[in-house]
């Protein structure tokens, strides 16, 4: 807890700048409303990989400066946490770029831009981050759903995408009824936005699953999603961090079986023979040594 007592809280900022998070691990991502401090208070003890302060949709107009406040009281006394920090704004043109000059010399580890529809408002955003900080957006528009795959260039501090699945939707016209893993509109959707954030290099999200109460269906989601290939999800409350956490955790086999494929292939490649039969996992080659290095890097995460 940052505070002991929530009905004594500081008139004024602290001095305290949590450090950067070592950790990389993108597992599960919590969206956390400022305007409630009992959570706000706990953002040096939760379980979840990355922690994201939504200053946008889900506060109203008339409460943004209280939230924007409440950010910065709390992180100007937060000295550490296990949790990534993140920060959504508002659109960059409208509150947004106002908003990251004012959080600027907080401790935090992230901007998320809301409703990113060109590669200029990213190129902003960025123009008024500090250096030290990451920059992740909100995909939510058609615009920035059918062009994310040309914007690997922006900058290597542009590293998240994440999915606002029923955001796009809208802006494509659709309903949110589609929204099942058998509906094969979905299934293009999520694919797409998969394929061309890794192809512009991103960390790619899966999108929040807002009936929080419904585990069993965001389990299946969950499991969903990582046979597509996602690493990790969108969650609302520490039930959905639990099942994102166990779901997208490191898979101990595939790690032992890529450790053992480097092994080999190192050996035989030393040898001048880049394919081979191996007694345990049949024909390894270098394509199969490139997938069990990817499996290894993302382990040491």
């Amino acid at each position: 807890m940052i505070f002991e007592n929530l009905d004594t809280l500081p008139a004024s900022y602290g001095a305290c700048r949590k450090q950067p998070c070592k950790h990389r691990r993108h597992r599960s991502n919590m969206m956390l409303n400022p305007l409630n401090l009992k959570h706000l208070n706990r953002l040096d003890t939760l379980d979840a990989d990355v922690v994201t302060l939504n200053l946008e949709d889900a506060i109203a107009p008339s409460r943004k400066k209280e939230a924007l406040h409440n950010i910065a009281l709390f992180l100007s006394h937060l000295e550490k946490s296990r949790s990534r920090i993140v920060v959504r704004v508002n659109p960059i043109d409208e509150g947004g770029a106002e908003e990251i000059a004012f959080l600027n010399d907080f401790g935090f580890d992230a901007i998320r831009v809301a409703k990113v529809r060109h590669r200029d408002e990213i190129e902003k955003a960025l123009s008024l981050l500090s250096e030290e900080k990451e920059l992740h957006i909100s995909l939510e528009t058609a615009e920035a759903f059918r062009d994310l795959a040309y914007w690997g260039d922006i900058d290597s501090r542009f590293t998240v995408a994440n999915l606002g699945i029923l955001d796009l939707l809208t802006s494509l016209n659709l309903p949110q009824s589609l929204l099942h893993p058998d509906n094969p509109t979905i299934r293009y959707i999520l694919s797409k936005f998969l394929v061309d954030a890794r192809t512009a290099g991103l960390f790619a999200f899966g999108f929040m699953f807002q009936d929080y109460r419904d585990t069993e269906t965001y389990t299946k989601w969950c499991r969903f999603l990582k046979r597509m290939g996602f690493e990790g999800t969108a969650c609302m409350g520490p039930k959905q961090v639990q099942i994102a956490n166990e779901v997208f955790a490191t898979d101990r086999k595939a790690v032992e079986r890529a450790a053992h494929i480097k092994k080999r292939f190192e050996e035989e490649s030393a040898r001048g023979n880049h394919g081979f039969m191996d007694e345990k996992y049949g024909f390894i080659d270098e394509p199969i040594y490139k997938d069990a290095l990817l499996t290894l890097q993302h382990s040491a995460i």
